[in-house]
């Protein structure tokens, strides 16, 4: 796929030289970062796949002799994105970004047949198959989900990912809950009394018992975690 894709695009620079001005070279610096940067945003040994996009027709870049590639700042490293490319070595300097298209492929946990929204998952439900982690991040270990419920229909071997799946509350506004305060290498627990309802991973206001009010996130049943 990735053959097919660079001699797609070089098929296009050959049809028209001019309007671009990259080299083969150019594009295999670009193919090389866009496999490096999935390497460290995907699963150990995932199989890498990279599409490169043909540059836009109406490009009018000056020859290049020698040119750098880079992940254009604020782009994913997998999935949609766009790799920078610039002159470093040319009459005119110039800089640019390409598409590219970016799978990796790795074990994760795919439902077994079509279920509907809230669902509550069991073993049964659950099984391990390679998907695109490049399609969003999926979930590698099925031992978290039993007993937890779909908001949403999901098909058969469709991967299961966080956004589908129910937010949970692990207690509410004027319990009593376990504060656990972390620093760098120390954590300190005390009590305190919730002062808003604590869904799973969002942030919670809580009272401690000397009377300050201080933002943790709720993680656990009755828990909450305070990052200083």
């Amino acid at each position: 796929m990735l053959f097919a894709a660079l001699v797609c695009v070089s098929s296009v620079l050959r049809a028209q030289p001019a309007a671009s001005g990259l080299l083969p070279a150019h594009l295999a610096q670009v193919e090389a970062v866009a496999q490096a940067s999935a390497r460290v945003a995907s699963p150990p040994g995932a199989r890498i796949e990279v599409q490169l996009g043909a540059p836009d027709p109406r490009l009018r870049l000056a020859p290049c002799l020698k040119a750098e590639a880079y992940l254009a700042p604020g782009q994913p490293s997998l999935g949609r994105t766009r790799v920078g490319l610039r002159c470093v070595s040319g009459a005119i300097a110039w800089n640019i970004t390409l598409p590219v298209s970016i799978a990796a492929f790795a074990p994760a946990v795919v439902v077994r047949g079509a279920l509907p929204a809230g669902t509550v998952l069991a073993s049964e439900h659950l099984q391990l198959a390679d998907v695109d982690w490049g399609a969003g991040t999926a979930i590698a270990d099925g031992a978290g989900l039993i007993g937890r419920e779909l908001q949403r229909p999901l098909n058969a071997g469709q991967a299961l990912r966080g956004s589908d799946l129910k937010t949970r509350q692990w207690f509410s506004a004027g319990e009593t809950v376990q504060v656990v305060a972390r620093g760098a290498g120390f954590s300190v627990s005390s009590e305190g009394q919730a002062l808003s309802h604590g869904l799973e991973g969002q942030p919670v206001r809580v009272r401690t018992t000397s009377g300050r009010v201080i933002n943790g996130r709720a993680v656990g049943d009755r828990q909450v975690e305070v990052v200083l």
